[in-house]
């Protein structure tokens, strides 16, 4: 037994602590993708457990290289590093879904990039900051959203799109209607069609999760001639 132990403490390759190595990265690395997939996003944990296995793989080379071919102890694990840090960007814009008026899967970007990090300190055998920097990440992706929602009036950004068959000049009856929710208006987009006489109207609104929005629709509908109301994640003038 403390022969493994010392395969899997020593800062050389071998194939023990290799396996080791791939193994913990895979765990760490599901882990945060299952927090991920909990929250409805695509990259989930297959995903984010072969982009740490792959970072460890990635550093086990860059160290193993050196080790057999050049005699040195260590040798530069920085170079191949370096390169996986520069390229996990093209899998971090992968995730990144950018629509009119919103973008969504930074943070799921952001999770990728740092889940990288984690299997490149696996590969160089920091075991202990590898696995206190997934805890880390899943209490900013779990309790910093908590803290979100119930602090800064709810999570995402959501846009209430609303057609009115007048032209519009006074909304703060809406607003009004968006306060007796609870729903905070952080910005407000108009289109006016003069020809038509029809106003649409997009508030980007902040809200609990439990907000019903189906009440508030319904309520909202008998201010002046509304047309149409849908509540989306697009500002569409």
């Amino acid at each position: 037994m403390n022969e493994i132990i010392e395969l899997i403490n020593d800062p050389g390759v071998n194939p023990v602590g290799a396996i080791y190595k791939l193994l913990l990265s895979l765990l760490l690395g599901a882990v945060v993708g299952l927090e991920r997939r909990h929250k409805g996003q695509i990259a989930g944990m297959r995903t984010f457990a072969l982009i740490s296995m792959g970072a460890t793989l990635a550093m086990l080379v860059s160290i193993y290289i050196p080790q057999v071919y050049l005699g040195l102890k260590n040798g530069d694990p920085g170079r191949i590093a370096a390169q996986v840090i520069s390229g996990i960007g093209f899998l971090g814009a992968g995730a990144i879904i950018q629509m009119k008026g919103a973008v969504r899967g930074l943070t799921t970007a952001a999770g990728i990039w740092m889940t990288a990090c984690i299997g490149l300190a696996v590969g160089a055998g920091m075991y202990l900051v590898a696995t206190a920097s997934c805890l880390l990440i899943i209490f900013v992706l779990v309790l910093l959203e908590y803290c979100e929602k119930h602090w800064l009036k709810g999570g995402e950004a959501k846009i209430v799109r609303l057609k009115v068959n007048s032209i519009v000049t006074d909304i703060e009856p809406y607003k009004d209607c968006f306060s007796k929710y609870n729903v905070h208006v952080s910005d407000v987009f108009f289109r006016y069609d003069y020809t038509a006489n029809v106003s649409t109207i997009n508030f980007m609104v902040r809200s609990q999760s439990n907000t019903k929005f189906a009440e508030l629709f319904g309520e909202m509908r008998h201010i002046g001639e509304v047309h149409s109301l849908t509540l989306t994640n697009e500002v569409n003038n």
